[in-house]
Formats: C-alpha cells, sequence, structure tokens
C-alpha cells in the first residue's frame, strides 16, 4: 500500500502557468433562417439615373397596330349610324306613303324575270279570285295572239306582201299588250283590292274597247288600212289560195 501511494503525483507539486485567454474557446456560430443576406449591389430606385430601358419593336408594333384598329373602329361605327340613319328614314317615308294610301309594290312576275307586280291569292278577296284569275287569262291569250299574229304576218311579209304589214304587227304586238295591261287589267285588279268605283268604271269603258279591238282582229277587214297587217278571217281567205300554210296560220288565230 505504500509502495503504491509512492507513486501518486504530488499534491503540493506546482503546476505549469496556463494562460486562460490564449486560445479561447471556439463559439458556434448562431444560426437565424429569418434573416436573409443583404444584396451585394445597390437597389438603385431613385440614385441610377443613367440606367437605360430597351423597349422592343415588338412593343411598338402592337402599339401601332392597336391605333389603326381603334381609328378603323371609329369609322365602322360612323357608317352604322348613317346606315341606321338612313333606315329611319327609309321607314318613315314608307309609314308617310301607307298613311297617304301609297302602296309600293314589288315586282314579282314572271317569277324567272318579273316586269311587273301581280299577287292574286294574297291581295284579292277570295270571293272575287276566280273573276281576276279569268282577267288575266284574258290578258295572257291576248298577248299570245298578238304574238302568233306578228308570227303570221312575218310569214307573209316573206311570201312577198311587203314589210308594210310587217312594221303594223309590231306596232298592234307592242301597243296592244301594254294598253291592255295599263288601261283594263291594272285598272281591275285595283278595284278587286281596293273596292274603288272609279277603277271599275274605267274598267268597262276600256275592256269595252278592247272586246270591239278583238273583233275587228278577228276579221281583219281592209277598213283602216290595206293588207295582211292582221291574220283574221278575210285575210286567211285571201292567201288560202296561193300560200295554204300561211291562210291555215292566219286561220288559227
Amino acid at each position: 500500500m505504500l509502495m503504491a501511494r509512492r507513486n501518486d503525483s504530488n499534491p503540493f507539486e506546482e503546476e505549469e502557468d496556463v494562460n486562460p485567454f490564449a486560445n479561447p474557446p471556439s463559439i458556434p456560430p448562431v444560426s437565424n433562417s429569418r434573416l436573409l443576406p443583404l444584396p451585394s449591389k445597390p437597389a438603385g430606385f431613385y440614385n441610377d439615373y443613367g440606367a437605360t430601358i430597351d423597349i422592343p419593336l415588338d412593343t411598338l408594333n402592337v402599339s401601332a397596330n392597336f391605333r389603326a384598329l381603334k381609328k378603323k373602329e371609329k369609322e365602322l361605327k360612323i357608317k352604322a349610324e348613317q346606315l341606321n340613319k338612313r333606315e329611319t328614314e327609309l321607314k318613315r317615308r314608307e309609314e308617310a306613303a301607307v298613311h297617304a294610301g301609297i302602296v309600293i309594290e314589288e315586282k314579282n312576275w314572271p317569277p324567272f324575270f318579273p316586269i311587273i307586280h301581280h299577287d292574286i291569292a294574297s291581295e284579292i278577296p277570295i270571293h272575287v279570285q276566280q273573276l281576276q284569275y279569268v282577267a288575266f287569262a284574258s290578258l295572257l291569250g291576248l298577248v299570245a295572239c298578238l304574238f302568233w299574229n306578228f308570227m303570221a304576218v312575218t310569214a307573209a311579209w316573206i311570201g312577198g306582201e311587203g314589210v308594210k304589214i310587217w312594221f303594223l304587227a309590231i306596232i298592234y304586238f307592242i301597243s296592244g299588250v301594254l294598253g291592255a295591261y295599263f288601261l283594263w287589267y291594272r285598272p281591275l285588279y285595283r278595284a278587286m283590292r281596293t273596292e274603288s268605283a272609279l277603277s271599275y268604271g274605267w274598267f268597262f269603258l276600256f275592256y269595252l274597247l278592247h272586246i270591239a279591238f278583238v273583233v275587228y282582229a278577228a276579221v281583219a277587214p281592209p277598213i283602216i288600212f290595206k293588207g295582211k297587217y292582221l291574220a283574221g278571217i278575210l285575210a286567211a281567205v285571201d292567201v288560202i289560195g296561193d300560200h295554204v300554210i300561211v291562210g291555215v296560220s292566219s286561220k288559227l288565230f
């Protein structure tokens, strides 16, 4: 036991001088996730006056296109206003015409080339539609007869009767068709639609003249003009001896 204690350190032995400030203990860095590092360069919100801004050319083109579109939109708006004014004025005139008794008629007959207004089913009262159809058939019959007369007189002219009768046939066709339509058919159409006594009187007067002309053309006497200018009965009898075809065609009239 005594031997072991001899080997123990001497408690009274002076220890080496140790400077407590020579190697201070390292302090671990304090980490704070809420703090961000400061930027290495200044922001330059107010102090950097020399900074330049690059504007791409596409932006300028878009601005020019936008201005052009706005100008076009303004022009279209002006045109739309003008069209609205014209439409309003047209409606006002139509209403004024209706109040004044003026009927604006749209041409609808014949369907392939409209030259007149004709709509019996919609405009004529149903109890007189049959009579109006008969009058219209009479008008079409007159047109067909005058056209056939023109063809027959043309054949007679080719056979040597002279050009005078051919010109008379043309005059009869034009004046007969237009005269029948405007002098008695349209007055009858108007009378049927509006129950106008004046239109009825006008129709009866000129329809009597129409009947007289039809009888005169059917007989074709050489009273006013001489020659075969009408393909009537007398002209057919005179021609049938020399030209059978022309005479038969005249009798068909």
